[in-house]
C-alpha cells in the first residue's frame, strides 16, 4: 500500500469490503441460483456505493484539510530568507505533507543556526565599534584635561596636544564615515555612478599616489605591461577606493624591500585584477573572516599601522555592488594575492 495514494488505497478498500460483504451474503442465503445471483449483485452494488460515499466524505473532511495544510506549510517555508530546494511532489498527499514539514523544520533549524551566528557577530561588532571609538575618545579626553589643568598656558605642550587631539578626532570621523559607507552599500542607499573608464590609467593614478609610502619601506610597485587602454564599466571613484585599500594593505604588511605586483587578465566578459605581494602572508584560519568589519589578523600590529579595520569590508561591498566577486589566497611567509573582477566595457 506504500506505493498507492491514500485515495487509491481507499478505493481498493471499498472494493475489498464490497467483495467480502457479497461473499458473506452468498454463503448465508441458500436460495435458488437466480434469486441468489440477484441478491449478491444487489448487495455488491449497495456495499460498493456506500463505501464510495464514505470515501467521498473522507475526501471532503480529511484530504481537503490535508491539501490546505500542505499549501499553508509550503507558503510559510517559501517565505523564509533562504528556503530549501523545491520539492517534487508524489501522488501521495500524506507523503507530500510530511516532506514539506520536514523541509520546513530543516529550514527553521538552519535559520536558527544563522541567527545564532548573527547574534555572535553582532556582539563582536558592537564590542569592536566601542573599542575602536573608545581609544580616540580617551586620547581626546586626556589631552583636554591636561590643557584644562594648566597645560593651555604652557606653550611647550598646548599646540602639540591640540594637534594630537585633532588626529584622534580625524580617526573617529574616519571610522564613522567608513561605517556609514558600509551601511549604505549594504542597504543600497549608496548609489554607484557607473561609467566607462581606462583601468590602466586608474592603476597609474593610484600607484603614483602610493609611491612615496612604498618607497619608505623599500617596496617596489609594479604595473601591468599594457600599452593600450583597458576599458571597464564601473564606478571609477569606488574602484579607485578598492585599489587604494588593497595596495595600502600590501605596502603596510609587505616585507621591507619586497614587491607589490598588479596584474590583469582577460576573463571572458570580465577583466580579472590581481594584487599580490611577497609579504608576511595570512594564516589559513583567518582567511574566511578577512572581509569582516573590524577583523584584524594581528590586532596590536594592525592598530600600530593605523586604519580602521573596515577597509577590506568596504572593498568587498563595493565589488559585490558591481555584481562581481573578490577572493584572497595567502600563505604565511610567502605572500598574499587579492583578486577581483570587473565588467568589460
Amino acid at each position: 500500500m506504500k506505493n498507492f495514494s491514500p485515495k487509491l488505497s481507499l478505493l481498493l478498500i471499498a472494493f475489498v469490503v464490497s467483495a467480502c460483504t457479497t461473499l458473506v451474503v452468498y454463503l448465508i442465503f441458500p436460495e435458488g441460483p437466480v434469486h441468489k445471483a440477484l441478491l449478491v449483485t444487489i448487495c455488491f452494488i449497495a456495499s460498493f456505493i456506500s463505501t464510495l460515499l464514505l470515501l467521498f466524505f473522507v475526501q471532503l473532511l480529511v484530504f481537503r484539510k490535508l491539501d490546505h495544510l500542505l499549501v499553508t506549510v509550503k507558503e510559510f517555508r517559501l517565505q523564509s530568507d533562504k528556503p530549501g530546494i523545491e520539492l517534487k511532489y508524489k501522488k501521495n498527499e500524506i507523503d507530500n505533507l510530511e516532506a514539506e514539514i520536514l523541509a520546513w523544520a530543516d529550514d527553521r533549524k538552519n535559520e536558527i543556526e544563522r541567527m545564532k551566528k548573527l547574534e555572535v557577530y553582532r556582539k563582536e561588532f558592537l564590542g569592536n565599534v566601542s573599542h575602536e571609538l573608545k581609544t580616540p575618545i580617551f586620547n581626546i579626553q586626556g589631552y583636554v584635561l591636561t590643557l584644562l589643568d594648566g597645560g593651555l598656558e604652557d606653550p611647550s605642550i598646548n599646540r602639540n596636544y591640540l594637534i594630537r587631539a585633532e588626529k584622534s578626532v580625524d580617526r573617529m570621523i574616519t571610522i564613522i564615515d567608513d561605517l556609514e559607507a558600509i551601511s549604505q552599500l549594504e542597504t543600497g542607499e549608496l548609489q554607484l555612478d557607473p561609467e566607462r573608464f581606462d583601468l590602466i590609467a586608474l592603476f597609474k593614478d593610484v600607484v603614483d599616489a602610493q609611491e612615496m609610502k612604498a618607497t619608505e619601506r623599500g617596496i617596489v610597485l609594479t604595473m601591468p605591461n599594457e600599452t593600450k587602454p583597458v576599458y571597464v564599466h564601473g564606478d571609477r571613484f569606488r574602484i579607485r577606493q578598492v585599489l587604494v585599500n588593497l595596495i595600502v594593505n600590501s605596502v603596510k604588511y609587505g616585507k621591507p624591500n619586497g614587491t607589490t605586483k598588479i596584474r590583469i587578465y582577460n576573463a571572458g566578459d570580465n577583466i580579472s585584477v590581481e594584487i599580490s605581494d611577497n609579504g608576511i602572508g595570512i594564516a589559513k584560519e583567518h582567511l574566511p573572516r578577512l572581509f569582516e568589519r573590524f577583523y584584524r589578523v594581528d590586532k596590536s600590529r594592525s592598530r600600530e599601522q593605523g586604519g580602521t579595520g573596515l577597509g577590506l569590508a568596504i572593498v568587498k561591498h563595493i565589488i559585490e555592488a558591481h555584481n562581481q566577486t573578490i577572493s584572497v589566497m595567502s600563505t604565511q611567509g610567502v605572500g598574499t594575492v587579492f583578486s577581483f573582477t570587473l565588467k568589460k566595457a
